[in-house]
């Protein structure tokens, strides 16, 4: 596509990867986003200690730009150690809660569930065992069922 012409000293948006090019040859430097900061991101952290349910993140690729940006321009981002701390905090305690639901979810052997405020990134790393035990749940049911020749004849 048509990006550009850029202007010296003027900040711009322009998609992660040309921004991280641009970076990598110098040619630029990278503003984090609003939400990575590190009292915004403690704050989050908080509210998904405290919440049952999994609270709405403020960027659906919350993981993916952190490790980005932290990987190319953390010399731009203040307190870039904090921020990939809490961030980290912040999957790890997700993903507990993520594998605790589906723990419950399996034991209680429901059809369905509702996934809300999820990552797409979250989501798949427990789609593997999810649709795994899906399977084995839907085996073992259809074994426990009585088959259709199981009838007894009389001879």
């Amino acid at each position: 596509g048509d990006l550009g012409p850029f202007n010296p000293g003027l900040p711009v948006e322009v998609p992660v990867w040309l921004a991280i090019n641009l970076k990598q040859r110098q040619k630029c430097r990278l503003i984090p986003p609003e939400w990575m900061d590190v009292e915004k991101l403690e704050a989050i952290r908080e509210q998904e200690r405290k919440e049952d349910t999994f609270t709405p993140m403020p960027s659906p690729y919350y993981m993916e730009l952190t490790k980005l940006l932290l990987n190319f321009a953390s010399d731009n981002i203040p307190k870039a150690d904090e921020i990939r701390t809490l961030v980290k905090d912040t999957w790890d305690t997700r993903i507990a809660k993520l594998r605790l639901s589906a723990d419950s979810f399996v034991r209680q052997q429901e059809a369905h569930a509702k996934l809300d405020n999820l990552t797409l990134m979250e989501i798949n790393t427990i789609r593997t065992f999810l649709t795994q035990a899906l399977d084995h749940m839907y085996k073992l049911r259809t074994n426990l069922q009585p088959g259709e020749s199981a009838h007894s004849q009389d001879f």
